[in-house]
């Protein structure tokens, strides 16, 4: 299974679920290849917001090695997945892609736990340190169902 989650600049919620993804399958010892992007190139090369690092870190999972990077049409052909962490975020993902758009690979991340709702994860980058924390459960909850859904 190879999964990708994209945001808008790829520094906060698609990091999150990157690294806390990572972590799960790692645990559960189940091979897949995880990623993240983001639909704008504002932050391209740069790791995750600081808060975003914080929150994982306390957390004991690692996300400072991460480097954001654009999101692209040819990401459908890479990842049997693309989880949008906002509504948003899958609309502007179904406009860059054109005809590669994957309607069977791409979904709204909350989706998951709310089928129908289609809930998108806040963006904390706009807060303080204090927003991260619900998102960041938001995400870890999203992520096991995902896991125990697939695996």
């Amino acid at each position: 299974m190879r999964i990708l989650f994209v945001c808008l600049g790829n520094i906060c919620r698609s990091p999150i679920a990157e690294g806390v993804m990572r972590e799960l399958v790692r645990q559960q010892g189940v091979p897949w290849t995880v990623g993240s992007a983001g639909t704008n190139s504002y932050h391209t090369g740069e790791p995750p917001h600081r808060h975003s690092q914080r929150v994982c870190a306390e957390r004991g999972v690692d996300i400072s090695g991460q480097r954001a990077r654009r999101f692209c049409a040819e990401d459908f052909a890479d990842y049997d997945l693309v989880y949008a962490m906002a509504d948003d975020v899958l609309d502007e993902m179904r406009s860059m892609a054109g005809p590669l758009f994957d309607e069977g690979k791409a979904s709204l991340f909350l989706d998951e736990l709310y089928p129908g709702e289609h809930r998108s994860v806040p963006d904390p980058w706009y807060g303080d340190l204090q927003g991260y924390y619900p998102v960041y459960a938001m995400i870890e909850e999203g992520c096991r169902a995902i896991l125990n859904k697939y695996s």
